[in-house]
């Protein structure tokens, strides 16, 4: 078999970027817990939350560890497997990863130290301080990456400068405001808040059934339901607001997800199970809700959501105009200055200039954009259309992991409020064996927002295979060899640290109880 360079890029990045984000969801969430237990611990002065706080500390620690480590990687492979998507959009992709290193992750990395190493030598309200400001730190980070990937998914605030040949920023306001990227920065954080509480509850909940360490385990279950409930119900609601958002800017990427082959009458259906064929065009055995997709892509009972085929037309549309653009951009190059380039042709340019990436669609198949076939053009136009199983049936197990959280925590929540935690031994163990589920739906929620996007690197403007380095399809199949060997090897010993951890249990907190009283907390140091 004949390997491809643009697939095996593409694999090495969705391995080490699906192994990266085992590690993130848990320090978004955790972070936040941990200052909420310290806040309680300052509040009260009471030792058993300064225990808790130390304790999920340690877990925290070990897996942010891993999670820089597998970060970095990821910048790396910008430059060596995505040499040309540097090039194009460096200016502006470059930017946000800039920011998030200078701001948010020096400030992240900082305060870890201080919140490992100060609880003796920092008062109780600068301890406090830095725990918060590891958690803000944390999602400050998400945030600008989440800026990033953003612009790739809805590429605003830019454009592209046919003399170097490069995307660059027009409005850096409207790339930091993206919506879409905001909807992703929410849904995300969001997402690790419950990651986060599912592990804590899962771990509480095996330390009450082993009859061990009870305290800790029966508060940090009362935090872990409150806040895992609050996030669930959050997650669904702000995963409907990325859904309309997906209607207005990634029109193919909605079509597929439904399984939406030919465009309904207003308010679509919502097909809850089927078997989308891709050669067949169709989804078998469709079993549908009537209204609901209408109401959740468009808010309205009246907008019409397109289908595959109406959509795949239009993207022919748009590779005849990229040619215009393609052919224009060529002249505009051999003319050397801005006052040789003809006017016609600067006009055909202005007009058909944002189509231009959808000439480059036609480079699988042709040299010449401008010399295609009405054939390529239609299998071109065909490309369009992501690979529409993968995507159906990843939202479907994503939303369902969705409603079990909110079941879940809903029902820890009512039991820790009646302090009834101990009294079901078979709902502990659910939530024990639950621990892995939040990591299953996060990754399905990346090959959603990823993969329903090809065949686009950068969504209408650079097609993925234009994308990649002038490497040989050896070196990056031994990379992704080698990176494969590494992850395994990292996994394993995450894995035993963290069981190891858990085994272990708190360490013992002999520092006497000393209740703070609100004027103290505001005269505090």
């Amino acid at each position: 078999m004949e390997l491809d360079i643009v697939d095996l890029s593409r694999l090495q990045f969705a391995i080490t970027a699906l192994y990266h984000f085992l590690f993130v969801p848990l320090t978004l969430g955790l972070s936040v817990l941990l200052a909420i237990m310290e806040t309680v611990y300052v509040m009260t002065g009471r030792t058993i939350w300064r225990q808790m706080t130390k304790f999920w500390g340690t877990l925290f620690g070990i897996n942010f560890v891993l999670g820089v480590a597998t970060g970095i990687v990821m910048e790396f492979q910008f430059g060596m497997n995505w040499s040309y998507y540097s090039h194009y959009v460096g200016d502006i992709f470059g930017a946000p990863l800039a920011i998030e290193g200078l701001m948010a992750f020096f400030l992240e990395a900082t305060f870890v130290g201080l919140f490992f190493f100060g609880w003796d030598k920092l008062s109780r309200i600068g301890h406090l301080a830095t725990t918060w400001a590891v958690a803000i730190g944390s999602n400050l980070s998400a945030l600008w990456i989440l800026i990033a990937n953003g612009w790739m998914q809805n590429p605003v605030g830019s454009s592209f400068n046919p003399q170097t040949m490069r995307m660059e920023v027009t409005d850096f306001f409207a790339v930091l405001f993206n919506p879409v990227a905001q909807a992703k920065f929410v849904h995300t954080v969001s997402a690790g808040y419950v990651t986060a509480s599912i592990f804590v509850l899962g771990v509480s909940a095996w330390y009450l059934l082993k009859g061990r360490h009870q305290m800790l385990a029966r508060r940090s279950m009362t935090v872990a339901a409150s806040f895992g409930l609050a996030a669930s119900l959050s997650v669904v609601v702000l995963g409907d607001e990325s859904g309309y958002l997906t209607t207005e800017h990634q029109k193919m990427k909605l079509a597929a997800i439904e399984g939406m082959w030919k465009t309904e009458p207003a308010p679509a259906a919502f097909t809850a199970f089927g078997f989308p064929d891709q050669e067949e065009r169709t989804t078998h055995y469709a079993v549908h809700i009537p209204w609901v997709m209408g109401l959740i892509g468009t808010r309205s009972l009246t907008t019409q959501i397109e289908g595959i085929e109406d959509l795949v037309a239009r993207a022919e549309t748009h590779i005849r105009n990229g040619i215009v653009a393609y052919d224009a951009l060529q002249k505009i190059r051999a003319a050397g200055s801005d006052d040789a380039i003809p006017a016609d042709v600067r006009a055909a340019f202005e007009d058909k200039g944002r189509e231009l990436g959808y000439a480059l669609l036609l480079k699988r198949y042709v040299d010449d954009p401008g010399q295609a076939t009405d054939a390529q053009i239609a299998e071109a136009a065909r490309d369009t259309v992501p690979y529409v199983p993968v995507l159906f049936w990843s939202f479907r197990f994503m939303v369902g992991l969705g409603f079990y959280f909110i079941a879940l925590t809903a029902v820890f929540f009512y039991l820790s409020s009646r302090r009834r935690l101990d009294r079901y031994p078979g709902l502990l163990r659910l939530a024990v064996l639950s621990i892995p589920l939040p990591w299953i739906a996060a990754e399905l929620g990346w090959v959603v927002a990823e993969f329903g996007r090809q065949p686009w690197i950068i969504e209408g403007i650079l097609p993925t295979a234009a994308a990649v380095s002038d490497l040989g399809a050896a070196t990056v199949l031994a990379t992704i060899l080698g990176f494969a060997a590494i992850y395994t090897v990292l996994f394993i010993v995450e894995m035993s640290l963290m069981i190891a951890a858990i085994r272990k249990g708190p360490e013992p907190d002999h520092e006497p109880e000393t209740p703070i009283a609100p004027a103290q907390l505001v005269s505090a140091e």
